[in-house]
């Protein structure tokens, strides 16, 4: 007898796993995410499919009727039946260089449609290396053997301080996973920038971090500090329609506090919603807590209210209200009334010296 199952349903999470989910994305960024660089290196075998899908966006799709030439078609990775230690493989593995180095706080590994094809249980390692892990790697257990759940998005916390450049997701016995976030914080080497040299201080990949937004309903909030230019209106901060004179707004961290000496503003792909005018402002702060309008005094006008326009990137320079020797820790970036901005570059000298 077939069961009757709906296989569009995807699975959500609810309770205690949600807000553990929610304190991640908020606290952390997606280390392995392929946007910031990640990349699948080696697997021992993807057979049903391929090991790039792991950290693509989103949480995967199910497409009833495609198959290809090896069987279902399945967005994630999926290896073949190993039959066991005796007949095949013990488990399965996948080596991923991670997109950004960094300190690991959580993981996201999400069977989403995996439903009569997951694994039993994974683990997670991590090494250390300039160059692609070899056989003569040492790697590191930071998630211990575990069980998961089928179609299911399984959250873990990592308690380890240590930074790391690679992790291998191991699936026991075999099976399919369709995504894994790796959340954490970046370790950035501050000895490879020059003296003098304005750093993007926002940029995701030097440790800047998207703390909160008054919406996110079309798109990200870390899509404002990602890499490149927005490929398309998507890969954007985008708003719903306001019906009231706003602003929308997005909180950043910045990666280290320093100065602001130059912005970038840009609406690109943004050509029918893009926003009316925006204001910076900016803070130093040693609390990321902005939840019910804390810290709202601190706020210091840096960019006056000026105007934006449509698929264009907007430089600004001598707009910038304070002096070099100001230094910040947060910005806000506040679009009238709402719309959608592809990327916005902070730039400026880092306050003191940080050793990597």
């Amino acid at each position: 007898m077939m069961l009757d199952i709906d296989t569009q349903e995807q699975n959500k999470l609810e309770g205690a796993a949600l807000e553990l989910e929610q304190k991640l994305k908020t606290h952390c960024v997606d280390l392995a995410n392929e946007r910031v660089g990640g990349e699948t290196l080696s697997c021992s075998d993807d057979f049903f499919a391929e090991m790039e899908n792991l950290i693509k966006p989103g949480r995967g799709i199910f497409i009833d009727d495609k198959f290809t030439d090896r069987g279902k078609w399945m967005d994630g990775w999926e290896s073949r039946r190993s039959y066991g230690r005796d007949n095949g493989r013990e488990f399965d593995w996948c080596i991923i260089r991670l997109g950004i180095k960094g300190v690991i706080r959580g993981f996201d590994i999400d069977t989403n449609y995996f439903r009569g094809n997951a694994p039993e249980s994974v683990s997670v390692e991590a090494c250390v290396s300039e160059v692609e892990p070899n056989a003569d790697t040492i790697w590191e257990t930071v998630l211990e053997q575990a069980g998961v759940d089928a179609h299911s998005q399984n959250i873990f916390t990592i308690n380890n301080d240590k930074a790391y450049t690679h992790i291998r997701l191991n699936m026991f016995p075999d099976g399919g996973v369709a995504r894994i976030r790796v959340y954490g914080e970046a370790e950035v080497n501050w000895n490879q920038f020059i003296d003098g040299e304005l750093i993007d201080l926002a940029y995701i990949k030097n440790g800047g971090k998207a703390l909160l937004v008054s919406d996110m309903f079309f798109s990200d909030k870390n899509n404002l500090i990602m890499p490149g230019r927005g490929k398309d209106m998507g890969d954007g901060w985008e708003t719903k329609r306001r019906r009231d004179p706003g602003p929308d707004w997005s909180i950043v961290k910045l990666a280290s506090r320093g100065s602001i000496e130059k912005v970038i503003v840009d609406t690109c792909h943004f050509k029918g919603n893009f926003p009316d005018t925006f204001t910076l402002e900016g803070m130093v702060s040693d609390s990321d807590d902005f939840s019910d309008g804390q810290q709202e005094d601190k706020w210091q006008p840096i960019i006056a209210r000026t105007k934006l326009y449509a698929h264009r990137e907007h430089l600004f320079i001598n707009e910038i209200a304070v002096n070099n020797e100001q230094s910040f820790t947060h910005v806000r970036l506040n679009i009238f009334p709402d719309g959608g901005i592809s990327r916005m570059r902070v730039f400026g000298k880092m306050l003191g010296k940080v050793n990597s």
